[in-house]
């Protein structure tokens, strides 16, 4: 799953398209007006890619189709990549910073 998610995040422009979600829900035709160097067609293929990767939700009123950010998917990305790294780093400088005193103050 992570796969699928670290592949939809690798392009700029479904990050562009993450980013109109994040301000909140969008049909499609409101994406399509964000992005005019774009066609229909090529947002929709980023659209797909980013629900495969279960980062956006889509549904169906009527003649729209809505279209949301997903936040669960980066939200275990940070807690998998960022946090537990940035935690242990935390404790190596800790560490670092006691040895340092240690052998400046002997």
């Amino acid at each position: 799953m992570h796969d699928q998610v670290w592949k939809a995040l690798a392009d700029p422009t479904r990050r562009a398209v993450l980013d109109q979600l994040a301000q909140g829900p969008k049909t499609t035709g409101e994406l399509c007006e964000a992005f005019p160097s774009i066609d229909r067609c090529t947002v929709m293929k980023h659209l797909e890619v980013l629900v495969r990767a279960n980062l956006a939700l889509t549904e169906r009123r009527g003649r729209n189709r809505y279209n949301f950010i997903n936040p669960l998917p980066l939200h275990q990305i940070v807690e998998r990549w960022v946090t537990g790294h940035t935690a242990r780093l935390a404790l190596s400088a800790q560490r670092l910073k006691e040895i340092s005193e240690q052998t400046n103050g002997n």
